[in-house]
């Protein structure tokens, strides 16, 4: 799949700034969208936007199908007349710096419960408001509302640790607890419609303005999950007590001697595939509802994928085991068609991967700040790109550009003069250079964080992988966009014909030829 010349950025939507705490799906929304179009983009890159769970991390859900409540814009609710400003007398000022979860969290949920509040005493049903949205969503929503409905009921501990006629039952026990819960059932679906209208209607003005929409699917799930809680049988848990038999992670390497153990429930692929991966077409085919373009992180667990003992203290007792990604692709292709994604192929990548990624034709990813120094990986030096595939100044795992650059300045070791050989730049704003130097390469797509296009440090990191809180919290400031910039971006998408401009006659003699 080649996707063409084109730039893009990546922004999660909760870092858009707004006077609700979090950026949401609001008006600042399509003021991005707006500033988008006039930077010459085309593309905008999120991550995954389901309802966030542990350590309030997009990587770890509670659905793989589900919106997250915390981008539902405050403002669209009062304009449908399902909230009214003195619902909002006692909503904290939050400012306009970063996230703060733990009170943001509670404050929004308690504005979406006066939403549903209102709703319910206009004296509309949930079954006519939302009939459409329910129709075409019952395969995982039901599951899911009623997932979040028993959870709350349990004061938000995990499944496991429910009553265990729900927590295992099936059935008849399923109707009766939903009975039990059925105003937090209707209030799930509920949210769930809101978070699907405002994110359709979103998509669409990004379409008018020629805007693809780039989404983000984790590989695996989160245990504490619907997806997990409502499929058992196709998940590596213990049927009886819901233990994890076997889980994912990574095995030792230079960065850490024990590896990564990421908790997450492995697949019981030889299930899946019984019935032709019917969960992963629901998965994709939902996600391609709210996106135009899927990037696969971790792709190479398709490929095989690093299985740990679920009651394992570290990933060191780990071994590969090979999973069915042909298969699975081949399977999804039939029935939908070329398959629209970007494989993150990042980390220690076989020669199988590579082959996986390449028979389907999937764009890789090359991360800049990989490349310089001695030791750097030679295939991120934008000189070593192939068409297919995608580069990015920097990842939401690592470190701003300017972070970078100036952590290398400090140590010393001569990555950042080797960084400047390299690109022949030797002024002030290294971190453009590189930014042009990728808008420069035979990359089809470029796709440059907002940090690096702000030339912001690392007070606007993103995540700090293996730290335990103060993750996913940064939100820019219109303020911090210099009034030039978008114009300087779109003359560079003019320049680096991004996207490409019309064949000429010689390409067109060429390509004859050819």
């Amino acid at each position: 799949m080649h996707l063409g010349r084109s730039a893009g950025i990546l922004l999660h939507p909760t870092s858009l700034p707004g006077k609700y705490g979090i950026g949401d799906l609001g008006n600042e929304a399509y003021h991005f969208i707006d500033f988008m179009e006039h930077s010459g983009q085309i593309l905008w890159q999120t991550f995954p936007l389901g309802p966030t769970g542990y350590g309030d991390s997009p990587y770890q859900c509670f659905s793989a199908f589900a919106g997250n409540p915390m981008l539902i814009s405050i403002d669209k609710l009062l304009e449908m007349g399902l909230l009214y400003q003195s619902d909002l007398s006692d909503y904290p000022d939050f400012g306009s710096g970063d996230i703060d979860y733990g009170p943001l969290i509670i404050a929004k949920n308690n504005i979406l419960q006066k939403a549903f509040k209102n709703f319910k005493s206009s004296g509309n049903t949930i079954d006519n408001f939302c009939h459409k949205f329910i129709k075409e969503n019952k395969y995982w929503l039901e599951n899911y509302a009623l997932f979040m409905a028993v959870k709350e009921y349990h004061n938000g501990v995990r499944w496991t640790d429910w009553d265990k006629e729900i927590a295992f039952g099936k059935g008849e026990i399923l109707d009766k607890w939903k009975e039990k819960v059925i105003d937090k059932y209707e209030y799930q679906i509920f949210i769930q419609y809101l978070f699907d209208e405002q994110w359709q209607n979103l998509k669409e003005y990004a379409h008018k303005k020629g805007i693809k929409i780039i989404g983000d699917m984790p590989i695996f799930v989160a245990y504490d999950s619907a997806d997990v809680w409502g499929n058992k049988e196709q998940f590596s848990i213990n049927p009886k007590d819901g233990s994890a038999e076997f889980v994912a992670g990574v095995p030792p390497d230079y960065f850490s001697a024990t590896g990564q153990l990421w908790g997450n429930p492995l697949y019981k692929w030889k299930v899946m595939e019984k019935d032709n991966f019917s969960w992963w077409k629901s998965r994709i085919k939902k996600l391609l509802t709210l996106c135009d373009i899927i990037r696969i992180d971790h792709f190479r667990g398709f490929d095989a994928y690093w299985e740990i003992p679920g009651d394992a203290e570290t990933a060191i007792t780990g071994r590969w085991v090979k999973a069915p990604g042909e298969k699975l692709f081949n399977s999804i292709r039939e029935e939908l068609g070329t398959l629209p994604i970007i494989a993150e192929d990042l980390g220690v990548i076989t020669k199988t991967v590579e082959e996986l990624r390449d028979k389907f034709e999937f764009p890789g990813i090359k991360i800049m700040q990989f490349s310089f120094g001695d030791e750097g990986e030679k295939k991120f030096l934008p000189h070593n790109y192939i068409p297919n595939c995608v580069v990015h100044t920097g990842s939401h795992d690592n470190e701003t550009t300017r972070g970078f650059i100036e952590s290398e300045i400090k140590k010393g070791e001569g990555i950042y003069e080797w960084a400047q050989k390299y690109l022949n730049y030797y002024g002030n704003d290294i971190v453009f250079e590189m930014i042009r130097t990728a808008y420069a390469s035979v990359a089809e797509i470029v796709i440059i964080p907002l940090q690096d296009m702000l030339n912001l440090g690392n007070e606007a990191r993103m995540n700090f992988p293996g730290r335990l809180g103060g993750n996913w919290m940064w939100r820019f400031r219109w303020e911090q966009i210099p009034p030039q910039l978008a114009a300087t971006y779109k003359e560079m998408c003019k320049i680096y014909e991004r996207p490409k401009t019309k064949v000429t006659e010689y390409e067109k003699i060429v390509e004859e030829l050819e």
